[in-house]
């Protein structure tokens, strides 16, 4: 408490004054937590001051929130990047982030608990976005951003948490999210520079070779950077008293359909809505799980006994595989390429197909999606071209993304389909009554493949890699695509 106050006095976050007629002061509190490292052991103890940011009043005490974070496909295609041109990767933590981020309203506090001295009626004057604020996040980026712009660096469009610094023979990238920056570049000095910066600019904390990142492991050989969530995992396990259970080798039974009305209602919904809930987070590194927490993020409104089975059953499967994740390897060429396919009508109560995709980076999987459809379609081919044009979007922001980091892409990406009618549609202006409904931004696909920017490619039913992001598959299948889809068993079960 006391490193916090000082840092706070440090930074000039407050002075005291009197309460202005008319004005009121929000509240504070003391937040404390251990931090701990991947290993399990503590790192520190923390004890942050924040602002009772819930009480604030929009138009009084705030006007805009929004604050962008970096994308985690940004994330794992600047690993794929760094991998295969073996760029060092460097982490920083800035401390306090959010007091260098200056208010631009008028904002009142209350002292902080156990500061107020008996008798006075001081408040303090926020000058600094104190944690708790809301809009905090968005102060502290906006100040950011505008420091490192000043020494060169480039704002991405593609993602805006993303920033590059050019020259004829180097390239220095920062990735940013909220506080946790990775460092890479092909020039050491550029580098040393930029942290001197941004040292005397925010006081950072220079952690070292990246090796833990927002929860996730990594992990780097001459072979190439692995990633995964095997710490998370075993907390997942832990919390929901499953760490001796029993595991399985798949995350859900073949072609399980579960409804909103089966079953009886969960008594206590929290448990159900905490396992999902960490579940989704999980997919970062968890290709194989994502359509099993597609399918289980549905139910979070009214859960029942079926849904909570099947949300065990996924965690009894992650506690055979608690140190899988995703292997980028170093010797590859960074060619784009995705496999798109589609569900029809599989949803029993909406009649909505369902969507997936995955896309690699040379043999480097760095996105992948399950999500239903927005409308009902008429037949397969229509589903399966909607899939195309989700893929088509991911993969025309991938190539404004590589753009930025200097990684040319002349030839076009390769999308592989299993429905020729969809890629008929595709490569022809197609119209008659199957497809004259369909919505026009959907047509994206074929004005691309016309440009040359990608070219679509028939794949059987057997080799549809993105058959394991839109149905739950048997053992054998489901194995079999999971070697193909770049995903490894890093660490020995436990």
């Amino acid at each position: 408490m006391q490193s916090e106050l000082a840092a706070l006095e440090q930074n000039h976050t407050w002075t005291l004054t009197s309460l202005p007629p008319g004005k009121r002061a929000i509240g504070s509190k003391w937040v404390y937590k251990i931090k701990h490292r991947s290993d399990g052991s503590i790192e520190r103890y923390k004890a942050r001051l924040v602002a009772k940011g819930y009480t604030q009043i929009e138009g009084l005490d705030y006007s805009e929130t929004f604050a962008p974070v970096a994308k985690l496909t940004t994330v794992r295609c600047l690993l794929t990047v760094a991998a295969q041109r073996h760029w060092p990767l460097h982490q920083l933590d800035v401390q306090n982030a959010f007091l260098h981020g200056d208010l631009d309203e008028e904002v009142f506090m209350s002292p902080p608990p156990g500061l107020r001295r008996q008798g006075e009626h001081l408040v303090c004057r926020l000058h600094k976005s104190l944690y708790g604020l809301k809009q905090a996040s968005r102060q502290w980026f906006s100040k950011f951003s505008q420091a490192i712009q000043l020494v060169g660096f480039k704002q991405s469009t593609a993602d805006y948490s993303l920033f590059t610094c050019t020259t004829a023979h180097s390239i220095t990238v920062v990735l940013i999210y909220v506080d946790d920056m990775i460092i890479t570049g092909n020039n050491h000095d550029a580098i040393q520079r930029l942290k001197q910066f941004l040292h005397h600019q925010f006081r950072i904390k220079d952690l070292g070779p990246l090796k833990y990142f927002l929860g996730i492991e990594v992990a780097r050989s001459q072979q190439g950077i692995s990633i995964s969530q095997r710490k998370y995992i075993l907390d997942i396990l832990d919390d929901a008293g499953l760490l001796g259970a029993c595991p399985v080798d798949f995350p859900m039974e073949q072609d399980l359909k579960l409804r909103p009305t089966d079953g009886e209602l969960l008594k206590d919904p929290t448990r159900y809505r905490r396992i999902v809930g960490r579940l989704i987070y999980l997919t970062i590194t968890r290709p194989d799980n994502t359509f099993s927490v597609q399918n289980l993020s549905q139910f979070m409104n009214q859960p029942r006994k079926p849904h909570l089975e099947a949300a065990i059953r996924v965690l009894k499967y992650l506690k055979g595989t608690p140190g899988q994740g995703l292997f980028f390897p170093s010797t590859d060429a960074l060619q784009l390429s995705g496999y798109c396919d589609a569900s029809w009508a599989s949803c029993l109560t909406t009649r909505r197909s369902v969507t997936g995709y995955c896309v690699f980076l040379g043999k480097s999987l760095i996105s992948w999606k399950t999500k239903k459809q927005h409308t009902v379609s008429r037949s397969s081919a229509e589903a399966e071209y909607r899939s195309m044009a989700a893929i088509t979007c991911e993969l025309t922001w991938l190539r404004y993304l590589l753009q930025d980091l200097q990684v040319s892409h002349a030839a076009p990406a390769h999308v592989y389909c299993d429905n020729k009618a969809a890629l008929h549609i595709a490569a022809n202006p197609v119209f008659h009554e199957r497809t004259k409904h369909i919505e026009l931004d959907c047509h994206l696909v074929r004005e691309k493949f016309h440009s040359g920017m990608i070219a679509t490619r028939f794949t059987p039913s057997k080799h549809q890699l993105a058959d394991i992001f839109t149905k739950a598959l048997g053992k054998a299948t489901f194995h079999s695509l999971l070697s193909k889809l770049g995903i490894q068993n890093i660490h020995a079960p436990t």
